[in-house]
Parts: structure tokens; sequence; C-alpha cells
């Protein structure tokens, strides 16, 4: 298992139940035995791919733990369907019960990145009996809302959203894909980075209007040049997750989803302080709906924890899970 290889990793396809094909990473400690080696499903953000925990993967897997990792819907070598509804999490989720099944694991450990983040959230609320611990990375837990909010409105109240309200227009699909070269370093790119890439407007204009961007990405060529490959297969998928806003909320109101997590559920929490997306207040807002809160600030670390804080992020999540192994719960 080699970061810097991504064919070193054990990669398999499969068809699930939901006839969704999923592309996912599948690393096996030595000796697995499914009673003591626990699972940890790894589930990542935009516009990430299983890539994205290629550091975390061989350091997990060598202190006991099987850990799979998949392409979300919409990435890679997984189904890329058009319709924005195919990806609400409420279907991401069953995706994800799906991908356990087949593997068979009843019961796994839940991290997720940005995206990732919030699904794993839901699939504690959709399939509270499958988890083992949640651990949340960058984007915070927001409970089930009674009252739908558009995407607008959403970047008004929080102006570091606004570039979601593009990522929700049509036009943006064709537009990213054409300036992938450019998007992917400025997305990858350090939290003091001088351009902004967060307010209404500003990276449409980044894109479409600025011929050279000069910008340092914490990615290698190596890096970049993957995700490049595999993000050139098209952008409707990864961007459709920022279209799912209303069905998301129809299909939680509809199932009465629950705005607390369940009460034994062990809970981490790990953000960068100079994160835009991981707010104080949403931080603060969180806690109240989560009765086994525990939360690791990284000091001048941003959005990209995996790779920013690639050593501590691995870590952190290795000594959490060996303290709950003490505790009859894990």
């Amino acid at each position: 298992m080699n970061p810097s290889q991504p064919e070193s990793f054990n990669h398999r396809t499969e068809t699930l139940s939901t006839g969704r094909t999923y592309h996912f990473v599948d690393q096996l400690p030595d000796a697995y035995d499914p009673k003591r080696n626990p699972t940890l499903l790894c589930v990542h953000g935009f516009p990430d791919l299983w890539y994205g925990w290629r550091y975390q993967i061989g350091p997990w897997v060598r202190r006991g733990c099987r850990v799979i990792a998949p392409d979300m819907l919409g990435y890679g070598g997984t189904s890329k369907p058009v319709e924005a509804e195919q990806y609400s999490t409420k279907r991401l989720c069953a995706d994800l019960a799906a991908l356990l099944d087949s593997v068979g694991v009843r019961k796994a450990v839940l991290i997720g990145h940005d995206w990732g983040s919030h699904t794993v959230g839901r699939f504690a609320l959709w399939y509270p009996d499958r988890l083992l611990a949640l651990i949340m990375l960058s984007i915070p837990y927001t409970p089930p809302s009674r009252e739908y909010m558009p995407v607008e409105e959403v970047a008004r109240r929080a102006p570091n959203l606004g570039y979601q309200v593009y990522f929700n227009a049509p036009n943006s699909n064709l537009e990213i894909l054409a300036h992938l070269k450019k998007f992917l370093p400025l997305t990858f790119s350090p939290p003091d980075s001088k351009h902004d890439y967060f307010t209404e407007g500003s990276l449409q204009k980044l894109l479409l209007k600025t011929r050279e961007i000069k910008t340092e990405s914490f990615l290698s060529d190596l890096e970049l040049n993957y995700y490049y490959s595999e993000l050139q297969k098209g952008m409707f998928g990864p961007l459709n997750y920022y279209r799912t806003a209303k069905f998301r909320h129809d299909e939680e109101l509809a199932a009465g989803l629950p705005a607390t997590l369940r009460p034994d559920l062990p809970f981490l929490f790990m953000w960068g302080t100079k994160d835009a997306t991981a707010t104080p207040f949403s931080i603060s807002k969180s806690r109240k709906f989560i009765p086994k809160y525990q939360d690791v600030a990284f000091e001048g670390r941003g959005h990209w924890l995996m790779v920013e804080a690639k050593d501590e992020v691995t870590q952190t999540v290795i000594n959490w899970l060996e303290s709950l192994t003490s505790k009859p719960k894990l």
C-alpha cells in the first residue's frame, strides 16, 4: 500500500443489492478475523475519491482494522446516474449498507470527510444499528430540519458557502470539467491561499475569466494527475450532491428522522481551525444532538485534513478507537 501508487491497493468492484455498481478499496489486516478486527468504512467528499484516504489506509490496516474506502456515487469506477435525486443521502446510505452486506460486515466504524461527513452522520440516523462508532471530519453534524432552505438562502446566511450556488447551477458541470486543471489546484490549496474560493461568484470568475491562476496546491503533480484522470470522467455526478437539498429534506421529513444520534454511539469530530466550512457556531450547535460528543481541533489546518494533517488524523483515530476497545461497546 503505497500512497503514491494507487494500483498498490486492493481494488474491488461489486454490483450492490441497490442495483448500483461500486468501486472500492478493501484492505484486510493479517490473519483477518471479522469477530476480532473492526471494519472502518471511509466515505469521501467533494471532489475526492477513495484516494483521499491513501495515507490512512495502510497504518489503520497495520493496527488490525479492515479498511473499506469506496469511490462514492458519481465518482471514479462507481455508477454515475444523471438524475440529482439519485444522490440523496437516503439512497447513498442504502448503498453503504448494501456495500457492508456485500462484504459480509454487519457493523462498522463509519468515517466521513466533507460530503462524506454529512453522509455518515445521516447513516447514523437511517441505519443506527449498523454502527460501532462514528467519526466525522471537517463538516459538523447538523440535524434534519423541519423547514427546507434553498441553497441561495444558505449562501445569504453563510457567505462562506456561496460557492454552493455555482455548484448547484447546471452550467457548472461542463465549465468545471473544461477548467479542471485550474479547478483542482484551487480546491486542494492551503487555507491561506490568496484566492477567494468561497463567496458567491468568486470561483466562477476565477475559472472563466482568469487565464492563468498561480496557486500552491499541497498535492504533488502525481496526485493531481490521478484526480484529473478520474474526475475527467465527468463532473455531473460529483456536482449532483449539491442539487439534492429538496430531495434530502423531503425524504428525512417523511421518515421522521430523529435529530439526536443514538445515545450510546461513540462519536469523534475532527476539524481544522483554518477551515472556512467548520465554523465555531456550527460546531457548538452540533454538540446538542450528540450524547457522546468528543472533538479534536488541529491548529492552523484547513479543510483537507487527511492530507494536511495526515499523521495526526491517522494517529488520533488509532488512539481513539483503541480507547474504545477497553470498553464493552467496541
